[in-house]
């Protein structure tokens, strides 16, 4: 708690510099890193010293606080979603027992996550076919190459259509990953 009203500081501190609204966000998250406030925070208190507020402590607020995102709830998510990243929200919140919102928040804005489609790509080759087809591709580059009339001798046929029934969708194969992580691959 005492990080965030250090952050509130910060940004009361810049709103009366006279840095823009994006200008205070990218200096908080270059100052906190991963412990800063989520973009929407630092917009709510920047619109709060906008309109006139001077302290940077939360207004009482009637009604009971809210707890799904709360660090419990927040470490439970993320076990989870490491365990399977291929899980979806409605899953996550009937493992964890709380709001969708919250789930999606969680991870948006806590775990600094989103859901990304694999990429298709043909075919994943193992080393000896990617040496294999090196050796073809030299051999018909060095036919072209040595005989003038390569070209004329190549005989083309028919196209056969090959269709490729994938059983798993492409939302089935997305999956959840930090920005830093690399995009999943599809064969």
């Amino acid at each position: 708690m005492l990080e965030r009203i250090e952050q509130r500081y910060c940004i009361k501190f810049y709103y009366d510099l006279g840095d823009t609204q994006v200008q205070t966000i990218q200096k908080i998250q270059q100052a906190f890193g991963d412990e800063a406030m989520g973009i929407t925070q630092i917009k709510e208190w920047y619109n709060r010293f906008k309109q006139g507020q001077t302290s940077v402590e939360s207004k009482p607020r009637s009604g009971r606080p809210s707890t799904s995102r709360n660090e419990e709830f927040v470490e439970n998510v993320r076990r989870i979603v490491e365990d399977d990243r291929r899980i979806t929200i409605n899953e996550i919140t009937e493992e964890v027992g709380i709001s969708t919102g919250s789930v999606h928040t969680i991870l948006m804005e806590d775990l600094a996550m989103r859901r990304v489609s694999a990429k298709f790509i043909p075919k994943f080759l193992v080393e000896q076919q990617k040496q294999l087809r090196l050796e073809i591709a030299q051999d018909l580059l060095d036919c072209a190459n040595s005989d003038s009339d390569f070209k004329k001798n190549i005989i083309t046929g028919d196209e056969t259509w090959v269709y490729g029934y994938n059983l798993e969708s492409k939302f089935q194969s997305s999956q959840w990953k930090h920005q830093t992580s690399p995009r999943p691959k599809k064969a």
